[in-house]
């Protein structure tokens, strides 16, 4: 039996463009009706080309933003939601952005200072943890993150592009934090350019394109759409010629 632990139903965030001064301003569905549901143990990859309104999506799920239309449902768990790419102050230490963020989502600043030394040794970054997070390269900052997301233990993690500009190792790092959390049952959510990351660690697909959500299945249903060809089933959901595969980012 499934738990549901977030349902989207016709979710859609519009902007408004130029000037209304000297002509009639046009609207850009940055999202269009998007509707699905978080089950508990879920693992959902999210792809789409740059600009498809991946990042806008993530955002409503994060909290960030709400939508303008259609609703969020919590089914009544108590939900952190978690992003790698946000809440960070550049200019305080790795060690102050973790005791904030952690009193943030309701920690003591006791029960922070006590779990630093967790944060410490799955970050790895031993003295670095006491430097500036404006110093920190990309990968040291993704982990970072990580280990805050293991000490709060939240209940949905939401993860945008987590891989990006990432060496081999702290790749690694990210894969095996998002595997863990799919071993405890705990339901994750991440854009990513890269399929193979998809077909690894994912058991459900869905394909942003302009807004819209042409594809929301499960991976064995993507897969299938070309023969395990996971590149072709993405082009197949755009409904795109081969020859177009350099745009897909």
């Amino acid at each position: 039996m499934t738990t549901p632990v977030i349902t989207l139903e016709n979710v859609g965030v519009t902007y408004k463009s130029g000037l209304p001064i000297f002509k009639q301003r046009s609207i850009h569905h940055a999202l269009r009706d998007i509707s699905f549901e978080i089950n508990r143990g879920d693992s959902m990859g999210i792809i789409g080309r740059n600009g498809a309104g991946k990042s806008t999506l993530l955002r409503i799920l994060n909290g960030i933003m709400m939508p303008d239309t259609g609703s969020i449902i919590n089914h009544g768990f108590n939900t952190t939601l978690l992003s790698l790419k946000v809440g960070y102050d550049q200019n305080v230490s790795g060690r102050d952005n973790a005791i904030l963020s952690g009193m943030l989502m309701g920690r003591s600043h006791q029960d922070m200072l006590s779990a630093m030394p967790e944060i410490i040794e799955f970050s790895e970054l031993g003295s670095f943890i006491d430097q500036p997070v404006k110093n920190y390269s990309s990968g040291m900052k993704q982990k970072t993150a990580i280990a805050r997301a293991v000490i709060h233990e939240p209940s949905l993690v939401v993860l945008d592009e987590p891989t990006t500009g990432l060496d081999i190792m702290a790749t690694s790092t990210v894969m095996d934090f998002i595997q863990r959390l799919k071993d405890k049952g705990t339901p994750v959510i991440f854009s990513t350019h890269h399929l193979d990351e998809v077909q690894m660690l994912c058991d459900r697909v869905t394909v942003i394109n302009q807004g819209e959500s042409v594809f929301n299945d499960s991976l064995a249903a993507f897969s299938a759409l070309s023969d395990g060809q996971m590149h072709k089933s993405f082009l197949h959901t755009l409904k795109m010629n081969t020859a177009e595969v350099g745009q897909c980012g």
